[in-house]
């Protein structure tokens, strides 16, 4: 089936649903689908039925694992969706969809409010600039509370939470919405899925005048021209709120809050409206920034600009290798030659296509603001540019996160040795936080990535997709070394004579922890303090980059080095010898010295731990966790439930799962956020 992708930039949105795990993400984009016609049959998670949620594991598992992307039209606009996974262990799939995201809308559970990886998800998007719109899911659950919700919201994100949306009924009887904008009543019946708009009923009618005027002057506070018009007549017309808070979104100054059940398809239509009314189309966001030859470039949303796309995710598929593209200026069709920013090569389009997840349809062509896959590009990866071999650039990637735990894999027959390789190979390709390595000492094969069930997950698609029988060791943890107490005056003199032309290079380093009162800190630190030209700056370059090959291993137990600075501040050079290999060596030699003379302590990964679990098992669960080395950070009660809240070292995490649901009988979740490291007890991570 071949389809046309012509659609005006403003009547377009680029938008993602993020959320935590079981807030509602995939039921919501599932009832977008059915609302806007896209489906004709509403998939749910239980049943194994959704769209994007395609893949056999998630749908065993009932969790979105891969962020899918599916179109939808509403009301004359084309809608890009990319519903993406709520477990912290793929973080990274959200991190590459906000990359390509023009606004994003944030599903919160009505009973939890802001969850763990609810926080981190926004977070993300704060780093991206990503305009939202906030809904609240859920409100047919016992114990739901939008004011709650809400105030978790304001508490947690720090955003001024502007509420649009009253419910009307509560839990059980929860029927629909009020609209403050334009104060009218929506209401839906059970079997229906259009909206009966209405009066707001007069035993409502006061609250809602209140909260009317509270968003009004919430607004004008927010916003210049609708104080003008506040004060000038005491109130905001739709029209006058509605652009405000268009306005607000976009800046971020404000978050429109929306409220519903997308299970019971309440809600939603107002949801898109408002996604419409207030997120950016490709228009509204500023030109995409890019590089060339050092200097930088801009590329505005322009169909007749130079081409100009970012690939955002590699899937391979039973026809053909998919490169998923967020297409920022220019326009692309079959058969054209562009140019690779990965491998500096040229490459050509062999099919262009519009996605609906794990479905697919042809289309002409795709202009800026348009994200769709291709098929015929052979080295293209998650994060490459694409562009007009005339008019080359190179777009920042999006950014991979460090892995932290690791599993060695091993194929059970030798047959399959070879093809383990290869196939995971594919796996990094498809996931870049999945990073695949030979042990030098076991010559075992070594998967490492963001969390146990991140490994599982990569484990099971190599017996499913792959086809082998795999052995998976058991989880070990990625530990860093750190200074604790540096060295002063280290002196490296590296002199070699062979017989042909000589190496000479004269360094002396100081060695410092980064922050000596955080001795968790991670990173590394150079900085020169040679003065007269001792050591000419080429050569200054090449000692840096010779202790950075010297962190790869630290003294204690061969793990990467962190959480240090190293000055440069002395040196001397030779006539004839010197060369920037030579200060490359001393660099790496004369740091390896240096942290044998340091006082060096090994970190662990330390993880945010949120558990829920019935009140009568709390206690339980408190000395379960000061058992595993946890420090609780804080608690809170739900209805029929409490919430704590403590950093456990990671490598005591595994198995938790199962422990947990022994000592709650099954009744107990968690989830646990990386945070970064902290120092290890004396004797772990040592060889």
């Amino acid at each position: 089936m071949r389809t046309t992708t012509s659609r005006p930039l403003a009547a377009v949105r680029n938008l993602g649903i993020l959320a935590h795990v079981d807030a509602g993400k995939t039921t919501v984009t599932e009832r977008i689908l059915y609302a806007t016609g896209t489906t004709h049959k509403r998939g749910e998670v239980h049943d194994g039925t959704t769209v994007t949620d395609f893949d056999p594991q998630e749908r065993d598992r009932g969790i979105t694992i891969f962020a899918a992307a599916v179109s939808c039209d509403w009301h004359g606009h084309r809608v890009n969706l990319i519903d993406t996974p709520g477990h912290v262990d793929f973080a990274d799939e959200v991190e590459r969809a906000l990359r390509v995201l023009d606004g994003a809308v944030a599903v919160f559970d009505a009973v939890a409010g802001v969850e763990p990886q609810s926080e981190s998800v926004w977070r993300q998007a704060d780093r991206h600039g990503v305009p939202r719109i906030a809904f609240v899911n859920k409100l047919d659950r016992a114990g739901a509370d939008l004011d709650t919700a809400v105030a978790s919201i304001r508490d947690r994100l720090h955003p001024a939470p502007l509420v649009v949306q009253l419910p009307i009924g509560a839990e059980d009887d929860f029927a629909g919405v009020l609209d403050l904008v334009r104060m009218r009543a929506l209401t839906w019946t059970d079997g229906t899925t259009t909206a009966t708009e209405g009066p707001v009923p007069p035993g409502l009618l006061e609250e809602a005048e209140r909260r009317r005027r509270l968003l009004a002057e919430a607004v004008a506070e927010l916003h210049p021209a609708a104080l003008e018009e506040f004060c000038a007549t005491g109130t905001l017309t739709a029209t006058a709120l509605t652009g405000a808070l268009r306005d607000l979104t976009h800046s971020g100054d404000g978050v429109v809050v929306l409220c519903g059940s997308a299970y019971r398809n309440r809600g939603i239509e107002p949801l898109l409206d408002a996604a419409v009314d207030y997120l950016p189309s490709p228009l509204d966001v500023p030109a995409v920034r890019g590089t060339h030859d050092g200097t930088e470039q801009r590329r505005p949303a322009d169909p007749g600009a130079p081409f100009a796309a970012l690939a955002f995710k590699v899937n391979a598929t039973p026809t053909g290798r998919l490169t998923f593209l967020r297409v920022y200026s220019g326009t692309m069709a079959k058969g054209d030659t562009v140019w690779e920013s990965g491998t500096g090569r040229t490459e050509r389009i062999g099919r262009v296509l519009r996605v609906q997840a794990d479905r697919h349809a042809q289309v002409d062509r795709a202009a800026a603001g348009d994200i769709v896959a291709v098929v015929g590009l052979k080295s293209a990866r998650a994060g490459s540019t694409l562009c007009a071999p005339g008019a080359p650039l190179v777009l920042e990637p999006p950014a991979v996160a460090e892995p932290v735990v690791s599993v060695a894999v091993e194929a059970r027959t030798s047959s399959g040795t070879d093809r383990l390789t290869t196939a995971l190979a594919r796996l990094t390709e498809e996931d870049p936080s999945l990073v695949a390595r030979t042990d030098p000492e076991t010559g075992q094969t070594v998967l490492s990535g963001m969390g146990e069930l991140h490994l599982e997950v990569a484990a099971e698609q190599l017996r499913r997709a792959h086809g082998l029988d795999v052995t998976v060791g058991r989880p070990r943890v990625a530990y860093r070394e750190t200074v604790l107490r540096g060295v002063s005056g280290l002196v490296l003199r590296h002199v070699k004579q062979d017989g042909g032309a000589g190496q000479f290079a004269h360094v002396v380093l100081d060695v410092e922890p980064l922050a000596a009162d955080a001795p968790g800190t991670t990173g590394f630190g150079f900085r020169s303090a040679v003065v007269g030209g001792r050591v000419p700056q080429e050569y200054v370059r090449a000692v840096e980059a010779g202790c950075r090959d010297a962190l790869a291993d630290g003294p204690l137990g061969g793990h990467p080095v962190t959480g240090l600075r190293v000055t440069l501040t002395d040196g001397a050079t030779h006539v004839k010898d010197s060369s920037e290999m030579a200060f490359r060596t001393a660099g790496r030699l004369a740091l390896r010295a240096a942290l044998r003379d340091c006082a060096m302590a090994v970190l662990e990964p330390v993880a945010e731990v949120t558990v829920t679990v019935p009140a009568d098992a709390v206690g339980g669960v408190l000395g379960d966790l000061a058992a595993r080395r946890g420090r609780v950070t804080g608690s809170a009660t739900r209805p029929g439930a409490a919430v704590v809240t403590a950093t456990v070292p990671l490598a005591e995490l595994f198995g938790y799962a199962t422990r947990l649901r022994g000592r709650t009988q099954g009744r107990g979740t968690f989830t646990a956020r990386p945070t970064g490291y902290a120092p290890a007890p004396v004797g772990v991570g040592v060889s």
